[in-house]
């Protein structure tokens, strides 16, 4: 109440209260940073006269490797992927990208993955398959 008080004094009266004139923070008297001409113009020397090209264009591209290098796959997989080489991080999303297309999971519970032919090859001839054990049992398929 004192606040909105004193701001209405402030805005409206002509004369502001005693406490809207101060800070709630004291303000020092001297700037805390000061830097000095000289250290800016060798900021300046040092940048124009740097001879090294953009880092961005010497960085070299990290080759693929683990699990986002590409793999040959075996014929089964082939099927589904349509590629002979491919990384397992792609395979298992193209391989979701399968099942939803076709719409293998269960409508009860959309953990569960209802093998077709294809999906039956792939996963060790299981009808069912939880969506957990899919990666593991597309390991052996990796050559």
């Amino acid at each position: 109440m004192a606040m909105s008080l004193g701001v209405f004094t402030a805005l409206f009266a002509g004369t502001p209260p005693a406490a809207v004139n101060q800070p709630f923070f004291p303000v020092p008297k001297k700037p805390i940073f000061v830097t000095s001409p000289s250290a800016a113009n060798l900021r300046r020397l040092t940048c124009a006269a740097s001879a090294t090209p953009n880092p961005v264009e010497t960085k070299k591209i990290r080759e693929p490797r683990g699990i986002t290098k590409p793999r040959p796959v075996s014929p089964e997989m082939q099927a589904i992927v349509g590629v002979s080489e491919i990384p397992r991080t792609q395979a298992l999303k193209l391989i979701w990208a399968y099942i939803k297309e076709h719409n293998l999971q269960d409508p009860e519970n959309k953990k569960i993955i209802i093998c077709d032919e294809k999906l039956k090859k792939i996963f060790k001839g299981n009808e069912r398959v939880g969506f957990l054990e899919v990666a593991g049992l597309i390991s052996p398929h990796f050559l």
